[in-house]
């Protein structure tokens, strides 16, 4: 089969951990330990996280002021590298010597007119002192929005809707190369009035960007590996069940506000919108139990070949 793989931000750096160089390198080989079975058996798409990466970017860039701010789509464009070279080393250390492993910086359209730009609500980067925050508004044009006592920098999450670099990512998997990419939910990227390919400012989400890169290259199975076993109904009540599979028109109509804004629902949709749109199968589950999901027998599966919602025991 043909598998795209979005791993969650937990994949690269557990809740509460520092940002060092040796965690995350630990967190990446857990992580290709999941993956290298799946791998050895299908064609594989990673895709992966970044937000504490360019957080720390953001961070290191704040304490030296010499240098004006490096825009974030060459944030995004830096972790993608980084983070890619971690998952070459450490998967290409558990397949055969003659496996190609390729990392691809990968840029995907977004709208100028999307109405996200217009209510920016991805936090990024460190927290700022009101009288901070106020004069980087004023310089910078940045937007804030209060982070319990302080105030953080938002900026707008629109949606994808073109993976640049569709033809070398097939043509990598034609020739046996496992392929990361995508990462952070690509480089966002907009056509000016002129037609030139330009950065923006924002953060497009993961999961639908890994989706619709799925889509565009006719995978088989779509899988999102994030910290929880499946997608629960009821979480942390007596009555909470772990979805086993779902039609995607019934998950949405009856449980679509149980799901978490910030966590589970942006996976859920982009699920749902994998499964409408192709007929195949998406996927939502642990790292640890993915070769189960890849197999049916775990996870969360989405698919219009099921019908209703059907719950695990």
């Amino acid at each position: 089969m043909r598998i795209v793989i979005a791993l969650g931000g937990n994949a690269l750096l557990r809740r509460g951990q520092l940002m060092s160089y040796e965690n995350q390198l630990a967190n990446v080989r857990v992580a290709c330990d999941a993956l290298a079975p799946v791998a050895a058996e299908h064609e594989l798409v990673i895709g992966h996280g970044n937000g504490p990466q360019v957080g720390l970017l953001a961070l290191e860039a704040a304490a030296y002021t010499e240098v004006p701010a490096y825009p974030l789509d060459v944030l995004d464009a830096e972790t993608q590298g980084m983070i890619g070279y971690l998952i070459e080393i450490e998967l290409g250390n558990r397949l055969p010597f003659d496996r190609p492993l390729a990392t691809l910086l990968t840029m995907i359209e977004v709208d100028p007119r999307d109405p996200a730009f217009e209510n920016p609500t991805k936090p990024i980067g460190p927290v700022y002192s009101q009288d901070d925050a106020d004069q980087l508004a004023a310089e910078k044009g940045w937007v804030f929005k209060t982070d319990g006592d302080s105030q953080r920098r938002v900026v707008p999450s629109p949606r994808p809707i073109q993976v640049f670099q569709l033809r070398q990512i097939r043509w990598l998997l034609e020739h046996g190369s496992v392929v990361i990419c995508a990462g952070g939910g690509g480089i966002p990227t907009y056509y000016d009035d002129d037609h030139n390919l330009c950065g923006v400012e924002a953060v497009i989400d993961k999961d639908l960007a890994s989706g619709l890169l799925a889509k565009e290259i006719g995978a088989d199975l779509y899988v999102m590996a994030t910290d929880a076993e499946a997608a629960f109904v009821g979480w942390g009540t007596p009555e909470q069940k772990a979805i086993a599979r779902a039609n995607p028109d019934a998950l949405m109509e009856q449980h679509r506000d149980e799901f978490a804004a910030g966590s589970m629902l942006p996976k859920v949709e982009a699920a749902c919108q994998f499964a409408r749109a192709t007929g195949r199968r998406a996927g939502i589950g642990s790292l640890d139990g993915i070769t189960d999901l890849v197999s049916g027998q775990g996870g969360t599966l989405i698919s219009t070949e099921f019908n209703g919602v059907e719950y695990r025991s």
